[in-house]
C-alpha cells in the first residue's frame, strides 16, 4: 500500500504575510487609478490587474469599491495601515498626555492641520464622485464628530473645563470650526499656508475656552 505523502504544515505567518502584501498593492493601485482617472473610471477589475491579484481577492479584502475607498480614506487619514484607533496613535496619545491647556490645544490643532493636509486631495476627489463618494465623506463627518466629542470629554475629565460648560455646544462649535471646508477655504480659497492655518485654529478654539485666552 503506497505511503500517503506527509502533509505541509499549516503556516498562517505566510498567509497573512501575503494578504498584507495583497493589501498594499491594492489600495496603491486604488490611490493611483483614483487619482490618474477619476471615481468612476476606476474600475474593480483595474485596481485588481494594477495591483497583480485577481478581482476576486479585491472582494474578498475589501469587499468591493466602496469598501476599497472607504479603506483608502481610514489609511490616508491615520498615515498608515496600523490596525490603531486614532485615539491610540502617538501624536493624539500626546496630545491626551500633555497637562498644560494651551500646549494641549496647540498640539490637537497641529493634529487636525495634519489630517487636513493628508486628505484635501481626497476629498476634493469624493466630493466630484457621486452618491457612494457622498457616503464616504459623511461616514467621516459622524466619525470625525466622534472624536472631537471624546476630546472635549477629556478636557471635561482633565478639568480644563469648568463643570458647567455647555459640552454639546462647544463640541458643534470644535466640529465647524476643525472642518475640512474650513480649512479648504482658508488655505485654498485665502491663500493661508499650513502653519498660519494651525497658529489660527490654535487662538480660536483657545479663545472658546474660559481661562485660556
Amino acid at each position: 500500500m503506497p505511503s500517503e505523502t506527509p502533509r505541509r504544515p499549516y503556516n498562517s505567518g505566510r498567509r497573512q504575510q501575503a494578504a498584507r502584501r495583497n493589501r498594499a498593492a491594492i489600495l496603491a493601485a486604488g490611490r493611483e487609478l483614483l487619482f490618474r482617472d477619476g471615481y468612476q473610471a476606476t474600475t474593480v477589475r483595474a485596481v485588481a490587474e494594477r495591483a497583480g491579484v485577481s478581482p476576486e481577492t479585491l472582494y474578498k479584502a475589501f469587499g468591493g469599491k466602496p469598501g476599497l475607498v472607504k479603506a483608502l480614506w481610514d489609511v490616508t487619514l491615520a498615515g498608515d495601515d496600523e490596525p490603531l484607533t486614532m485615539a491610540e496613535r502617538p501624536q493624539l496619545q500626546a496630545v491626551l498626555a500633555t497637562r498644560d491647556a494651551h500646549t494641549k490645544l496647540r498640539l490637537y490643532a497641529a493634529f487636525v492641520r495634519g489630517v487636513h493636509e493628508r486628505l484635501a486631495a481626497l476629498t476634493a476627489l469624493l466630493a466630484q464622485a457621486g452618491p457612494e463618494g457622498g457616503q464616504v465623506l459623511a461616514a467621516s463627518e459622524e466619525e470625525r464628530m466622534t472624536g472631537v466629542s471624546a476630546f472635549v470629554t477629556h478636557l471635561t475629565e482633565t478639568g480644563i473645563l469648568p463643570p458647567d460648560t455647555d459640552t454639546a455646544r462647544l463640541t458643534d462649535s470644535w466640529w465647524a470650526l476643525t472642518g475640512p471646508h474650513l480649512y479648504t477655504q482658508l488655505t485654498t480659497g485665502r491663500g493661508w499656508n499650513t502653519d498660519t492655518y494651525e497658529n489660527w485654529l490654535t487662538g480660536i478654539l483657545a479663545s472658546t475656552l474660559p481661562g485660556t485666552t
